[in-house]
């Protein structure tokens, strides 16, 4: 894999990982335009670490309070069961999918419909130490889908808890807590996969370069989607999941992707 893919992929995964728009997709559908085979285990973990770190560093200050609040980490855990669950029993469905960008097109619109409702549900006032462990449930329910490609895992969930009635911001923390075991999970699956097909030798100035990228880009992302939550303006993304869905649904109809 040539250096500029790699940044390529890592700009794609911090910017899409947590801007509402689905990594996922977004890297299905950089493949068929790219015309070749991006897949590679080591790269994808790499990926998962960069964005993961993001999210370490953003919240480092409330790292501490939510592992010592029992209840919080308590919802966390059930929030993220249905993920577990989906991914152990579906995992091939999912690869299956990845496979084709009309599928990653679909998920994308169902991500704006779910974006679009925002506008109509945004009235929460439940904050961050409010959220039931049946809200947490359903928050999981969204998430569970979010293997997806083109479903956007953060879009999803951060839906799921204003649909439950949490405050805006409370939601995008809430969505980014659960993103952590969600992630260490989807690295722990790669890694098994690893170890079981070998190594693809990636050289370590490839495997830091994706983490760099993803890392940083990551970082950027998501601090520019907590203050667009903030401002109940996730529906702009909406838009941009909706042209991008059909494009790729009408091209790959048409057999150009």
């Amino acid at each position: 894999m040539q250096t500029w893919e790699v940044i390529i992929l890592g700009i794609v995964q911090g910017i899409a990982e947590f801007l509402p728009i689905s990594s996922s997709g977004h890297l299905v559908i950089l493949e068929s335009l790219l015309g070749g085979d991006l897949e590679n285990l080591e790269l994808n973990i790499t990926l998962h670490f960069g964005t993961l770190l993001s999210i370490l560093v953003v919240f480092r200050k409330d790292l501490l309070p939510v592992l010592s609040n029992f209840k919080l980490m308590t919802s966390i855990v059930i929030a993220t069961l249905p993920v577990v669950v989906t991914g152990l029993l579906l995992k091939s469905k999912f690869e299956a999918a990845s496979s084709h960008a009309i599928y990653a097109g679909f998920g994308l619109l169902i991500t704006s419909m779910l974006l679009f409702v925002t506008p109509r549900i945004d009235v929460g006032e439940r904050q961050l130490s409010e959220i039931r462990y049946r809200d947490a449930f359903v928050i999981g329910l969204f998430q569970a889908i979010a293997p997806m490609p083109g479903i956007s895992r953060s879009g999803s969930t951060i839906v799921g808890a204003l649909l439950m009635g949490v405050k805006r911001e409370a939601a995008a923390s809430f969505s980014f807590y659960i993103a952590v075991p969600a992630l260490l999970g989807a690295t722990i699956l790669t890694l098994k996969d690893l170890l079981e097909e070998g190594s693809a030798g990636t050289p370590l100035t490839t495997i830091a370069i994706g983490t760099f990228f993803a890392f940083i880009v990551g970082v950027a992302a998501l601090k520019l989607l907590l203050k667009l939550v903030a401002a109940g303006k996730l529906a702009m993304f909406g838009f941009y999941c909706l042209a991008l869905g059909s494009i790729v649904i009408a091209s790959s109809m048409l057999g150009w992707l």
